[in-house]
């Protein structure tokens, strides 16, 4: 009966483990960094209409470039995506950007929307009284009249009165971030557009490292599914599971077990030495100790050991990989992580801080660093 009740178990974890996610592994597009998958899905005769959230879909041309067709404003090329944060980074196929943002309108039935946006007005002045403070738009220029755009009224009349330049419009457009200050005098208006989209919400799934994907086929509720992975990762994952099933009632009845032959031993002891003639002359026994050893470290010790806050490149000193040995979390730009002398091994401070306040050794080499070796700084 026990092992029918545990093989019933094993296959309850095994099938909670394989959630039914039967859309495709993420797809790429050329050599583009981001990966392709809900709510976004590439056109194809592979594609599934349930593994692709309605206006998500993403076209890959003959040169490797992702292609998103904005509702109103047209196609983009797609540099990245972000799904944590449900942002899409676009850029112009023919490096114009500024001339499609003056016609940009995104309707109210599109699933994106803007970011941010700011005032800017266009002017435009002849090109040699143009100084070289002034950031002109290229793809909307030429030898003998230059356009320019700012978000600055006082530079605006400045420029119309010093250097006669005519007002083309004022329109607001979508802006990449919220800087309250101009990098120059004016913009060229050439980085990046960032979109993001509410519906579908998936930053929970995305924060767990999950998928998202359609609840059913019928309506458009999206749930978290389990990530695909390799066999092994899952099989791991169930073996994880029934190991501490089975593992903590082992443990259980081995210390149960221990105390009861430690009890043993030591009962058995003092009815020995009650049968032994007393060969102490008068003094007190002497009952051996054993050294006390401290296991962890002080506050004061692990704060003296070298921390570094990480870069945009996520590149951590030492022999170190991208990924904190402790927790198995990938490091990310901003992260503080502390370095064990001697051996250099680093981890998130955060994480390797409660492991040296019971263990005075680097998890990953075991070293123990002497007092002397320690950064003072």
């Amino acid at each position: 009966m026990d092992n029918l009740l545990l093989l019933f178990v094993f296959f309850l974890l095994f099938s909670s483990v394989y959630a039914n996610y039967d859309c495709p592994p993420d797809s790429t597009c050329g050599n583009n960094r981001f990966d392709i998958r809900f709510p976004f899905g590439l056109q194809g005769p592979q594609n599934l209409r349930h593994c692709t959230y309605p206006g998500f879909n993403l076209k890959c041309n003959n040169r490797g470039r992702a292609t998103l067709n904005v509702p109103g404003a047209g196609n983009f090329y797609v540099r990245d995506i972000d799904y944590l944060t449900q942002e899409v980074q676009l850029y112009d196929p023919f490096n114009c950007l500024p001339k499609r943002l003056t016609e940009f309108q995104i309707p109210p039935s599109s699933p994106f929307r803007a970011v941010y946006y700011r005032n800017y007005t266009f002017l435009t002045c002849s090109t040699d009284l143009v100084t070289s403070r002034i950031n002109v738009i290229g793809c909307m220029s030429n030898s003998t009249i230059s356009t320019l755009a700012t978000s600055s009224m006082s530079l605006a009349r400045e420029m119309i009165s010093l250097y006669n330049c005519s007002v083309n419009s004022t329109l607001s457009l979508p802006f990449s971030w919220t800087s309250e200050y101009e990098p120059v005098f004016s913009s060229d208006l050439n980085n990046d557009l960032v979109l993001t989209w509410d519906e579908p919400n998936c930053q929970d799934c995305e924060a767990k490292r999950d998928r998202c994907g359609f609840k059913n086929a019928t309506t458009g509720e999206v749930r978290c599914f389990d990530a695909p992975g390799t066999g092994s990762t899952k099989i791991m994952k169930i073996f994880r599971i029934v190991a501490l099933a089975l593992v903590i009632p082992a443990i259980t009845c081995s210390m149960a077990m221990t105390f009861y032959i430690c009890y043993e031993q030591s009962r058995e002891s003092r009815q020995a030495a009650a049968t032994l003639p007393n060969t102490t002359s008068g003094g007190a026994a002497v009952v051996p100790h054993e050294p006390e050893t401290s296991i962890g470290l002080d506050d004061s010790t692990i704060e003296s050991y070298t921390k570094v806050v990480l870069g945009e490149s996520r590149r951590v000193p030492g022999p170190n990989h991208g990924t904190c040995p402790i927790c198995l979390a990938d490091y990310h730009p901003k992260e503080t992580v502390r370095c064990i002398p001697e051996c250099e091994h680093c981890f998130h401070a955060e994480c390797i801080d409660e492991w040296l306040k019971i263990n005075g050794t680097c998890p990953v080499c075991r070293n123990n660093p002497s007092p002397v070796h320690v950064n003072s700084s």
